[in-house]
């Protein structure tokens, strides 16, 4: 971007961020999952440690919402673990829309059938995201079960075919499957996929100590050159992008449709398994946590906390100290400052060697 539009988009994130108009709102409602992901950053099982939260008081805690702060777009994604574990998924998914907002699911499809979006389709269903991360061989790896690869492409091909669904798939990109992303992109394609969102694994939870799961900063580059090559040569009715993990410099307008702008904490919260207030669930929620709704209220915490979130000042440190991108980056993704560290886990911006 030229320094005009780089002040410009500021000016806007500024705004944003002082206005934080409340309207993305996800609820992890299970940690339980018949899967048993490589990747997990929640090490979630088929035996969750904690129970369910039951769908009364996540709602309870939605209603203190203003229902003039809680206008479409507005939506709540239902997460897990894997949500569909629950049976009150179409119940649930009526009472949020009966309020006024959209909803969607976060699903590892091994359990959406056509029975299944029938029902959650009949409920109001607005958005559904369906991970594919791969090949049959690769797919079945990275997620720990044999068959998950078949039952993900099937939910994908039920949901493709959904005109009113805003769908999208989401790959992890590893060092397995990252010589496979042609092919995955033409099977989605041919398969009338509409979005294809493209994001890198960060070193928490069971990807910690894994080296198959985290590409070499040469192989970074690759699969920007990848996305960007799809976004700007080879344009098809899928639209492929890559997610908002990091600011990408020379590549943020090759990559993306919009500058990156990691939205935690100033348009988008969650509601954890045990109540915690936080932003994506995907953020250190020990060191970020900002309340809980079995003793604050929702929305005042919205309004009076997250502080961190809309002042990033605190995340001059360590390699972001002298940085020259900092005003463009902040820091980059909320997710990638996990436990004490001084510096996020990742910088894409580094491993781009961007000069700024």
């Amino acid at each position: 971007m030229n320094p005009v539009t780089n002040a410009l988009f500021r000016l806007f994130r500024a705004n944003e961020t002082r206005v934080h108009e409340l309207n993305y709102l996800f609820w992890e409602c299970t940690t339980r999952c018949n899967l048993h992901c490589r990747h997990c950053g929640s090490d979630c099982k088929d035996c969750g440690g904690e129970k369910d939260m039951p769908a009364e008081d996540f709602l309870r805690a939605f209603d203190t919402i203003p229902t003039q702060s809680r206008q479409l777009p507005f939506t709540v994604v239902i997460t897990g673990g894997e949500p569909l574990l629950r049976e009150d998924i179409p119940a649930i998914g009526k009472a949020i829309r009966q309020r006024g907002v959209g909803w969607g699911l976060v699903s590892n499809g091994w359990l959406y059938d056509e029975a299944m979006h029938h029902r959650l389709m009949a409920a109001g269903m607005g958005s559904l995201t369906i991970s594919l991360d791969g090949l049959q061989e690769d797919h079945d790896w990275m997620r720990g079960r044999e068959g998950s690869y078949v039952r993900a492409l099937n939910a994908i091909a039920i949901a493709a075919k959904q005109p009113r669904l805003n769908f999208d798939v989401v790959t992890c990109v590893n060092q397995r499957n990252l010589p496979h992303l042609q092919a995955i992109h033409d099977q989605l394609a041919q398969m009338g996929v509409g979005q294809w969102r493209i994001f890198t694994i960060i070193p928490i939870g069971r990807a910690l100590n894994n080296p198959e799961l985290h590409l070499t900063d040469s192989q970074f580059v690759q699969l920007m050159d990848f996305i960007a090559e799809k976004r700007a040569t080879h344009p098809t009715p899928m639209n492929v992008t890559f997610s908002c993990e990091g600011y990408l410099g020379r590549y943020e307008c090759k990559v993306r449709q919009t500058p990156y702008f990691c939205h935690a904490g100033i348009n988008i919260a969650s509601v954890l398994i045990d109540g915690t207030i936080c932003a994506c669930p995907n953020i250190d929620r020990t060191r970020f946590a900002q309340g809980n709704i079995y003793t604050d209220n929702l929305w005042d915490v919205w309004q009076t906390r997250f502080e961190p979130f809309r002042n990033r000042q605190w995340a001059r440190q360590g390699i972001c100290h002298d940085c020259k991108a900092f005003n463009m980056c902040l820091g980059n993704g909320m997710h990638n400052w996990h436990g004490d560290c001084t510096s996020p886990i990742n910088c894409h911006h580094n491993k781009l060697k961007i000069e700024s």
